[in-house]
């Protein structure tokens, strides 16, 4: 979604209209304190201009996007969603437009050096969501992966339900839902007239995920999670009415809603989608690709630049994968070990229980682990989850979805139980780090608890190759941590780096370079011992998010060289827990500017040596 929200880098295409007096009044005030803004003030410096349109613009954001407020923890709008109608979308578009001129328009010679680091980062988003202006990406609402038929089930679970009030802010956003699906249908037919839709062979599960959300019972739909465990402190009669007002809403309004959505995707969206996987096949697709690189990496680097990095390094780690292989007393070639490890029962749980156990189990073993590694660490919780059924078919093997201290919310690791036979054991110790700790709940919980940071840093989770590479960085502590070690889990870790090696090079390979989906699966399955089901998934998460998957591995080579830089700088002086609270110590940012924070870091600590 496009506009001011972008800033924040984690809102979900959801929409309908706010109560409208309400709405047009408060977003007359931002307008007029933008107006008041937008030249210098007299007696106001440029340093505390500049950060009350910051402030500003955080309000504009909670406004034009109540979803980031229940994703942080903030109670304000939470009985609205976006609207993201033709006409809300164009709007909020021109308001980016206009507040990126005001931002532009701030003397940066005026701002302390603390302040230019921020208005550099501020000015960047912004000049980023202007120049994605161009392509079409609300024309692509739905995917086997996002949109309207598993997004809102999972926001309405982030909700507060503690009292009475929370009830009547989710009952306000399921009589929002038609309007939403609504909406969707009509980008969803715009999509069709511009030729801007996800490739045909990625959407094959997507009409079952929609029935998902609609059982003929009320009781058994996500969408009314919810209403199933309503808290002692209200009231059964409160209870019993609260619920029938859900369950109203839901036969009369919401499954027929979504019955319409269903019967519009499979016979008119669906038959007309294209069959091309390339981004390139979609209008203005090769500068769109050439965007998503850049944002996706935060560097120049070119997609044939990008593919021959993952070449290379494909090549480096089948050599360690040869090796640890022959530790494990293996004397064939890969194929027959990959064969080995994807088949072998002994690698494999007979229940979901066990398999979330056996999470549970290796992150508590790494909790304690992690004073060795860093100086400063999150207040937040985080727990193990399983991905939700209706989604779990086409979800890949993992993600983590962020928690908040200010809503009473642990982050969450959510693990893919889905079909037991492709969920081996060796790859959970690499998986684990990676998404929980020291991966994605410590980089993501410390980001957010930098209270002296402003609201877009500390919720500024835009920078994927800072974030996901950081993520992969994590799985290489492992063996600091006392993991991996048997030769299993130790090729598992290889796995799992070779697996973001190949992304570099299928990516780039389906999108800039003229291979086959086909061509991507075999070379994914040539060189790493993921299964193949996780494999398919994989690669057509690749074709529907280009770009993204390039993050992973160009943020780790580049967190893992300014590690080797510092070390060689440092000597027996190097702190490997001082570097990595400074690694993290200020938010995501770009990898430029990572590479001076920590090269300056260096610099002081050879002064004061």
């Amino acid at each position: 979604m496009k506009g001011l929200c972008r800033c924040a880098g984690l809102i979900l295409a959801l929409a309908i209209t706010p109560a409208w007096a309400d709405y047009a009044a408060e977003r007359q005030a931002l307008l007029d304190r933008e107006t008041a803004l937008a030249a210098p003030v007299a007696g106001m410096s440029e340093a505390d201009r500049f950060n009350a349109l910051t402030e500003l613009y955080f309000d504009w954001t909670m406004l034009e996007s109540p979803e980031f407020g229940t994703y942080i923890g903030i109670a304000k709008y939470q009985d609205r969603w976006t609207d993201n109608s033709r006409l809300a979308e164009r709007r909020r578009e021109a308001d980016s437009r206009r507040a990126l001129s005001i931002i532009e328009g701030i003397d940066r010679d005026g701002l302390s050096d603390a302040d230019r680091f921020n208005y550099d980062l501020f000015l960047a988003s912004l000049r980023q969501d202007v120049e994605g202006q161009r392509f079409f990406s609300d024309e692509m609402p739905i995917s086997q992966l996002s949109g309207i038929h598993q997004d809102l089930a999972q926001f309405l679970a982030l909700m507060p339900t503690r009292n009475v009030a929370d009830y009547r802010n989710i009952l306000a956003r399921l009589e929002g839902v038609e309007t939403l699906i609504s909406n969707t249908l009509i980008w969803l037919q715009r999509g069709l007239e511009v030729g801007a839709t996800p490739p045909k062979v990625t959407l094959r599960e997507v009409p079952q995920q929609i029935l998902n959300q609609i059982p003929e019972r009320p009781a058994d739909s996500p969408l009314m999670a919810p209403f199933q465990r309503m808290p002692e402190g209200i009231a059964a009669n409160q209870q019993a009415l609260l619920t029938q007002r859900a369950e109203a809403l839901y036969s009369g309004e919401i499954r027929p809603a979504f019955l319409r959505l269903h019967e519009f995707f499979t016979e008119v969206y669906l038959p007309r989608t294209r069959e091309d996987i390339a981004m390139s096949s979609l209008p203005d697709g090769e500068a769109w690709y050439a965007y998503n690189v850049k944002a996706r990496t935060t560097t120049d680097l070119t997609p044939r630049q990008i593919h021959e990095i993952g070449l290379s390094e494909v090549r480096r780690i089948r050599k360690a994968m040869i090796a640890v292989a022959r530790e494990a007393g293996h004397d064939g070639d890969l194929a027959s070990f990959f064969e080995f490890l994807r088949s072998d029962p002994q690698f494999y749980f007979d229940s979901p229980d066990a398999l979330l156990r056996a999470y549970r189990d290796i992150a508590k073993r790494a909790d304690p682990e992690l004073v060795k590694l860093f100086g400063h660490l999150p207040r937040t919780p985080y727990g193990v989850v399983p991905v939700p059924a209706y989604a779990e078919k086409s979800q890949t093997t993992a993600y983590y979805q962020p928690g908040s201290l200010e809503g009473g919310r642990p982050g969450n690791f959510f693990a893919n139980t889905y079909a037991l036979d492709t969920r081996p054991s060796w790859e959970m110790e690499a998986l684990t780090l990676h998404e929980a700790v020291p991966g994605h709940h410590l980089q993501i919980a410390i980001q957010q608890e930098l209270g002296e940071l402003p609201w877009y840093r500390r919720y500024g989770w835009g920078y994927t190759a800072f974030v996901e590479g950081w993520g992969l960085y994590a799985e290489s502590l492992g063996e600091d941590m006392g993991f991996y070690a048997d030769p299993y889990s130790k090729f598992g870790a290889l796995t799992y780096e070779m697996w973001r090696a190949v992304r570099l090079v299928v990516d780039t390979g389906m999108h800039a370079l003229g291979w086959s989906r086909e061509q991507a699966i075999e070379f994914f399955m040539d060189n790493a011992g993921k299964t193949e089901h996780d494999i398919i998934v994989e690669v057509d998460r690749y074709i529907v998010w280009p770009g993204q998957a390039l993050a992973y591995k160009i943020g780790q080579l580049r967190i893992q060289a300014l590690r080797d830089e510092a070390e060689a700088a440092l000597g027996e002086a190097f702190d490997i827990r001082a570097f990595h609270d400074t690694v993290l110590g200020a938010g995501a940012m770009p990898l430029d500017l990572l590479e001076a924070r920590v090269r300056n870091w260096v610099g002081e600590q050879q002064a004061g040596g």
